[in-house]
């Protein structure tokens, strides 16, 4: 992320009105890597994901360059490459 934008990831309602929940903490100024999305489903029904269909959106907000960036704090997940599990 440029260090003067932040995104924000809103699920999609196509799959929100089926019960999927797509999560996502923001993507802060500075931070770079892939992004993890935790999926739930919220029904007691199997559900599908297919790949290639979006089922969040990225909302950019750009603003004043952060006193300390993401890239700065030296983030645990700065440059994640594929799934991450959590780093408690």
């Amino acid at each position: 992320m440029p260090e003067n934008v932040i995104a924000i990831a809103l699920g999609k309602s196509t799959y929100a009105r089926c019960g999927i929940v797509a999560n996502v903490t923001p993507l802060e100024p500075g931070w770079e890597g892939h992004v993890t999305l935790e999926i739930s489903n919220t029904t007691p029904l199997p559900a599908k994901v297919y790949a290639g269909e979006g089922i969040v959106q990225l909302l950019f907000l750009e603003g004043p360059r952060p006193e300390v960036t993401y890239r700065d704090r030296k983030g645990k997940y700065q440059g994640q490459k594929g799934i991450t599990l959590p780093r408690v």
